[in-house]
């Protein structure tokens, strides 16, 4: 569990001229990113700059009056899936070129459910050394532990579909990337065990592919190679030829023609679409219903695939999911009709925009017929609640804590040493 886990760094090309990269034949793809230390920022010396300064003050007065041995209990307020790894491997860096020893009993394993208020770790060593090392310890446990969470929630429930995260440009840099990646492998991990659910299979970046067991991102194109090629078709072909040995996933909403468009690829493709190698990606925004939708067509197509989703009471947020605009529960069983009937049924689609625990949970709960899901929003919702807390339990070996924390000193410590 102390390992420390370092991040990669993205390799990132400078432009070439424009008229001596159309002439070139194609680049080779760079060598996988080598590590960095991303996910061990900040670095010892920038500790002080970084923790809140009533740390400092208290490590000062420490100073001059005399250290004491203690211990630190961790929980947070709402259930998690424990994410300890990058915490951990941080606060041991940091004790180890400081020269103090650390102690850290962690109550559960990587990946466990941990409850409201739970202990989920003790740290203890000096007073002096770790009162300032609170507030970065924190922001490195809390967020991943409910980001790991929803991950695991939406796994659980779409356990047969595939999940690439797809959150890093939702992140606040790129500290915050590392973390978010790191819990979803983690929730993921946990429902491959519980409930042998296929899981996240990869990330949208090289530098945090490696939690995933891959050495690069996934990912194909973005809408803005749909407006540069000038149309659907054009983009999937210019992908192709570019990354001739990849399989092939095309954004089909950017024109408004979802089916037209799928289609004209799948017939521009026949032999990838043959070969489930070719996909379609749907993420229409939610201003619009997709090609050959509108609210009644909608509950037609429900009516004909799932008649029970929405005859039993459901609430605004579901109905919307289930035959709103956007990528509705819906508007994915229209598109695997359509493509059925066409004659490529080996097609897969991959569906994002919104697919938070939620959306999962009712996509699940009427088998909508997704192959792949990509999504950030896994990331915590509410940010109140990925506040973890850290409290001193014992000094010098003699249990104290403040009033109200009191439970804190029943918990059996159960678990491995970090």
């Amino acid at each position: 569990m102390s390992a420390t886990w370092n991040s990669t760094a993205n390799s990132v090309a400078s432009p070439a001229d424009s008229e001596a990269a159309s002439a070139a034949e194609p680049a080779a793809p760079p060598e996988p990113p080598q590590p960095s230390s991303v996910g061990t920022r900040p670095a010892t010396p920038d500790v002080e700059l970084w923790t809140d300064r009533y740390f400092v003050k208290t490590k000062q007065t420490v100073g001059r009056f005399g250290d004491k041995s203690v211990c630190y209990a961790v929980f947070m307020r709402r259930p998690v899936i424990f994410t300890p790894r990058l915490m951990v491997s941080w606060l041991r860096q940091v004790a180890a070129e400081r020269g103090f020893p650390v102690k850290i009993d962690l109550n559960y394993r990587e990946g466990d459910w941990v409850g409201a208020g739970e202990p989920l770790m003790y740290i203890s060593g000096s007073f002096y050394h770790l009162v300032d090392l609170e507030t970065l310890y924190l922001q490195k446990l809390g967020a991943p532990c409910v980001a790991a969470y929803n991950a695991f929630t939406m796994c659980t429930d779409l356990r047969k579909v595939a999940f690439i995260a797809m959150d890093a440009r939702h992140c606040a840099g790129t500290e915050m990337a590392e973390l978010m990646a790191y819990a979803a492998s983690v929730g993921s991990a946990a429902a491959k065990r519980e409930v042998g659910a296929v899981g996240f299979i990869g990330n949208a970046n090289d530098a945090t592919a490696h939690y995933f067991g891959q050495a690069r991102g996934l990912g194909t194109m973005p809408h803005a190679l749909i407006g540069y090629a000038g149309s659907t078709v054009r983009a999937a072909e210019m992908f192709a030829e570019t990354f001739p040995d990849e399989d092939l996933t095309v954004l089909v909403d950017y024109f408004g023609r979802e089916v037209t468009d799928s289609l004209q690829v799948c017939r521009r493709f026949p032999d990838l679409a043959a070969a489930g190698r070719l996909a379609v990606r749907l993420d229409t925004h939610g201003g619009r219903f997709i090609e050959g939708l509108d609210p009644q067509q909608s509950y037609a197509v429900l009516e004909r695939h799932a008649p029970l989703a929405v005859r039993r009471y459901r609430n605004d947020a579901e109905l919307r999911i289930l035959t709103g605009t956007g990528v509705s529960a819906a508007a994915v069983y229209h598109m695997r009709e359509q493509l059925d009937h066409a004659g490529f049924p080996k097609v897969r689609i991959v569906a994002s925009s919104g697919f938070d625990v939620q959306k999962c949970t009712v996509m699940a709960e009427i088998g909508a017929p997704i192959d792949a899901v990509g999504t950030g929003s896994y990331l915590p919702d509410t940010w109140k609640e990925t506040y973890a807390t850290s409290d001193i339990v014992e000094y010098d070996g003699v249990a104290s804590v403040k009033l109200g924390r009191e439970f804190l000193l029943t918990r059996k410590r159960h678990g491995a040493h970090g």
